[in-house]
């Protein structure tokens, strides 16, 4: 089964600072029916206007993954942590027991982001957080693990649950496959251009669930930059 969710038909948040689309019920926006996939909970669509962001506030028991589309993110965090992802980067955080966190947008242009929560595995793990460089041109007609707690996915950032983060850049034309195992299920968005996912077809930021396949077909209609989630 394959469902297409349309960017216009998410839920959505704004203010002075932030314009945020959400994929999944988060904060204010509740649908029973929609609480995410598998492991996957969260997965925010987020744009920053320069010198602003996210003030110290905290979490518990989460990994989360920050993919950066446009612009860059600066982290700082109560462990002394302090880092600035670029757009294409990606950073992951294991809030585990606890952690106190800033985001912000120190750019002189608006930073567009997604934001994504994965349930972990195990709870009450040792927090941490990590940054790291995926240059798009390595990704070119090719998915590549950026956050992953397969044993498979080496030089992935790691995080506490069998799920994967991959992203791949598709010229037109451009196809890449990815086999699902049983009992997994597949959130994919293309962050620009247009795709098919076997005949489904999708826009910039649209959502795709996949459940009960084995295998997907995503083909580029037009050039596009794509981020998928591999969950159980």
């Amino acid at each position: 089964m394959i469902e297409i969710k349309p960017f216009d038909g998410l839920g959505q948040f704004q203010n002075e600072w932030l314009a945020a689309r959400y994929h999944f019920s988060f904060a204010n926006y509740y649908d029973p029916a929609q609480m995410g996939v598998g492991s996957l909970r969260v997965w925010n669509d987020d744009t920053i206007r320069p010198g602003t962001g996210f003030d110290m506030h905290g979490h518990r028991d989460m990994e989360i993954i920050t993919y950066v589309r446009e612009g860059a993110i600066t982290h700082q965090d109560h462990l002394g942590n302090k880092g600035r992802t670029e757009a294409g980067d990606v950073q992951v955080m294991s809030a585990g027991t606890g952690i106190m966190h800033a985001e912000f947008n120190q750019e002189e242009d608006p930073t567009k982001i997604f934001q994504i929560w994965i349930e972990p595995a195990v709870q009450g793990v040792e927090p941490r957080w990590e940054t790291r460089s995926f240059p798009k041109g390595e990704r070119t007609g090719e998915l590549v693990p950026l956050a992953s707690g397969r044993p498979e996915h080496e030089g992935a950032l790691p995080i506490h649950q069998d799920a994967a983060i991959l992203g791949a850049t598709l010229k037109a034309g451009q196809s890449v496959t990815h086999r699902l195992d049983a009992g997994r299920h597949l959130y994919l968005v293309p962050a620009t251009g247009r795709i098919t996912v076997n005949d489904a077809e999708a826009g910039p930021r649209d959502g795709v669930v996949v459940r009960d396949l084995d295998e997907v077909v995503i083909t580029a209609t037009e050039d596009a930059e794509i981020l998928l989630a591999d969950v159980a």
